[in-house]
């Protein structure tokens, strides 16, 4: 069964998002903040990580540096999701390792989980 990491601070989404991914058959964990996600990383060692990027205490930018940084992490998918839309941001999160990117006001949460089935596919 895939792991799954969700790292959103609204925990309105990450009930959503958790509740979704339980329902197709995922294991779920959560984390609040990126200091949190990092440490989760190194404990799960997920199969994906759902990350936003806007977090408290380290943001998902950072988050996405650690986990690049470290060689038995490296290798976990990651799907920045964000409200931040503009070119540039999307263009860094690609730029430091994330798999994919998903503004949220763009993605129904049926699409972020096709999206999730996609790239542990690959």
């Amino acid at each position: 069964m895939p792991k799954i990491l969700i790292v959103e601070d609204d925990p309105f989404l990450s009930e959503m998002y958790s509740t979704k991914l339980t329902q197709e058959k995922f294991e779920v964990e959560l984390a609040i903040d990126g200091k949190e996600a990092v440490k989760k990383a190194m404990e799960l060692k997920p199969d994906l990580i759902l990350l936003d990027i806007v977090l408290p205490k380290m943001d998902g930018f950072e988050v996405i540096t650690e986990l690049k940084k470290d060689p038995q992490l490296r290798n976990i998918q990651i799907i920045a999701l964000t409200n931040l839309g503009q070119k540039e941001e999307v263009e860094k999160g690609l730029k430091l390792g994330a798999d994919d990117y998903i503004v949220k006001a763009h993605f129904t949460p049926t699409e972020v989980i096709n999206k999730v089935k996609q790239i542990i596919k690959k």
